[in-house]
């Protein structure tokens, strides 16, 4: 089967096959395998083997892993797993409902990145060669998504995997060149950094480090957009584009360069880490360039065309996909600094401004755009996508916790047991941001700054 890549498969049943046919629909072909059901209400039961290697491989794995073994045993030993991960956290107090919710984010905060590697540890790598690196190879991480949570919870519940997902993301590092990074943003910095201060050191830092390097410094496939336009700006500009719609495809400038900002900073983090003061002070001044985009008049994180001119039109309520910001609106992309929180609040005239402007995002309405990422708002918060989880938080750097803790309550009541039989989420999980969050949240943790130790 192809997905991407070679997918194989071996598989044994306890009955014979009578037939393999295919079935078409439109420009689609599957092959439907028909058993013979030799005795009455037999129940037919088949054990698949799979690898990314081989045949022989996905064979291999059967054996070694489920051939000898009925299915109640493999369900028991497939439960018996999960508990021993769920249970690594222990909570007490509430209902059985916030129990449910609690494991059950857990849960699926554990079901990516897969593991591609066999049991005899081969692999194919990003050059298409069959190799043994004597580690675990997992798929990329969803780093967009999960370099805010889940990554660190992982590498708090199962940190040998999070170095083996470390140790994978280096290995397409040094083939490409570029550490990966994975649809926006380079937030393999976030991971790999944060990860090794916080004692995961089970890796190469050095090579990882100068990796990260060409990710923060050189253009080429692989790399940082517009790498070239940020570091001799500061910032990057975006497209002059006459009346952009949500879908318009543009550079998504502002985001771009906060994530960066951001990014630098953990590399940077790894850099004094590894004695490099050159290199740190070099990212430790470009990680305040998202302060280039700050708009004084509007107070709000704002588009510049190359010569330095505002976007006009500016509707900080109108969300876009790739026009100024990623998936967001300006309102839900003008509070992203989580590396110097202090130096955005310094651009607001007061903390009384500042504060005022945050409880703008959660009170002024949502107009009713439509957008497939964009659901489930407070004000104009959005709860249902990734890039304004962290806001909350905010209003513990003013102090005034009782808002924060207010919102994250209603979140955490709210957000995650909806619609008529109470299993929906407000929005995308996104390979388990969504779960962690809650899980974080709800033990009294979160990675605000997940750089950091």
């Amino acid at each position: 089967q192809q997905t991407g890549r070679t997918f194989y498969f071996y598989a044994v049943s306890n009955h014979k096959i009578k037939d393999i046919a295919a079935v078409k629909d439109n420009d689609k072909k599957v092959d439907v395998v028909q058993y013979i059901n030799e005795e009455d209400n037999d129940v037919l039961e088949v054990k698949i083997g799979f690898s990314y290697v081989s045949v022989e491989n996905a064979k291999m794995n059967l054996r070694a892993e489920m051939l000898s073994k009925e299915f109640a045993q493999v369900r028991s030993e497939a439960t018996s797993e999960w508990e021993q991960l769920l249970s690594k956290i222990k909570v007490s107090g509430g209902s059985e409902d916030d129990m449910e919710t609690f494991y059950s984010t857990l849960y699926r905060s554990f079901l990516w990145p897969i593991l591609l590697s066999d049991i005899n540890g081969e692999f194919v790598d990003d050059r298409g060669e069959v190799v043994n690196k004597g580690f675990r190879y997992y798929s990329n991480p969803s780093f967009w998504d999960d370099y805010r949570n889940k990554l660190i919870l992982l590498g708090m519940i199962s940190p040998d995997v999070a170095s083996d997902v470390i140790k994978s993301t280096i290995n397409r590092g040094e083939i490409s060149g570029f550490i990966p990074t994975f649809f926006h943003g380079d937030h393999a910095s976030t991971f790999i950094a944060g990860s090794y201060l916080r004692g995961i050191k089970d890796f190469d830092v050095k090579k990882a480090y100068n990796l990260l390097l060409n990710n923060a410094f050189k253009e080429g496939k692989g790399g940082r957009p517009y790498i070239k336009e940020y570091i001799n700006r500061g910032w990057i500009s975006e497209m002059d584009i006459e009346d952009p719609q949500l879908e318009t495809k543009a550079k998504a400038a502002v985001t771009k360069t906060q994530e960066y900002s951001y990014d630098d900073y953990a590399i940077a983090l790894l850099a004094k880490e590894i004695g490099d003061s050159i290199n740190y002070k070099i990212l430790m001044k470009r990680s305040k360039g998202y302060k280039y985009l700050f708009d004084s008049t509007t107070k709000l994180m704002r588009g510049r065309l190359a010569n330095g001119d505002w976007i006009i039109p500016f509707d900080p309520e109108r969300p876009y996909y790739e026009y100024m910001y990623r998936e967001a609106t300006g309102w839900q992309s003008s509070f992203f600094a989580p590396h110097d929180t202090e130096g955005l609040i310094s651009l607001y005239p007061n903390q009384g401004v500042f504060e005022a402007k945050l409880d703008s995002l959660f009170t002024i309405p949502w107009k009713g755009y439509e957008a497939c990422n964009l659901t489930v708002f407070i004000g104009q918060y959005c709860h249902g996508n990734q890039p304004g989880h962290s806001a909350p938080y905010l209003y513990y750097y003013i102090n005034k916790q009782p808002k924060a803790q207010k919102i994250l309550n209603q979140i955490l009541n709210n957000f995650y047991r909806m619609g008529p039989q109470r299993l929906a989420y407000a929005g995308m999980d996104d390979a388990g941001e969504m779960s962690s969050w809650y899980v974080l949240n709800a033990i009294g943790l979160y990675t605000y700054s997940p750089a950091d130790p």
